[in-house]
């Protein structure tokens, strides 16, 4: 008996044994009108191998791909799209750049300095006030969630201050959210309870 992992190993193994058999087939006819017939026939099963994604754009374009792959581009026939060209398939993407940004507070992160920005740009009163409390309590959750034992709302209040140049500060009567559980009170995860 045959064990298929001692068979030619399958170029494209969605599609399985039989579909790579037909095309090696569809390679040994010697008339081009009759590979052509042939090589529409097997578009035609690859296509009902997968019918839900025939709403996909460019669907047909990417069975004919499929189908140079499997033939490993042996296949002479006149294919109805531009094929994929096998150094396009092995060619590794550019390095996409990352921005580098200088972070002050590594554990409050990038976005808060240029949130921070935006409130110190802002005119004193309740909207300011509203967006440092919240701010701060932010500011609490990620230093929490970097070092519990670093937490102090003191060192919170006097980055706040350090972020904003004084410019924005929190009222007399805010009092810092809670974060034992790691989440801000209110929020979707502190309303879970556990079931019994």
């Amino acid at each position: 008996m045959t064990y298929n992992t001692q068979r030619e190993q399958l170029i494209l193994p969605e599609y399985g044994r039989i579909i790579q058999e037909m095309v090696d087939i569809c390679l040994q006819i010697e008339d081009r009108s009759q590979r052509q017939q042939c090589a529409e026939s097997i578009i035609g099963i690859m296509a009902s191998m997968n019918p839900e994604a025939c709403e996909q754009p460019d669907f047909d374009h990417k069975l004919w791909d499929q189908l140079a792959i499997l033939s490993n581009y042996q296949l002479d026939i006149d294919y109805p799209y531009e094929i994929v060209k096998p150094e396009e398939i092995t060619a590794k993407p550019k390095p996409l750049k990352y921005p580098m940004h200088r972070i002050r507070y590594r554990h409050y992160g990038h976005l808060t300095e240029e949130f921070m920005r935006k409130i110190k740009e802002m005119p004193e009163g309740m909207d300011q006030e509203e967006l440092t409390a919240m701010m701060a309590n932010y500011m609490k959750r990620c230093l929490y969630n970097w070092n519990r034992d670093a937490m102090d709302e003191r060192k919170i209040l006097a980055d706040l201050e350090h972020y904003t140049e004084g410019t924005a500060n929190v009222s007399e009567e805010f009092r810092f959210a809670s974060v034992s559980n790691g989440h801000l009170p209110g929020s979707n995860a502190s309303k879970k309870r556990k079931k019994r």
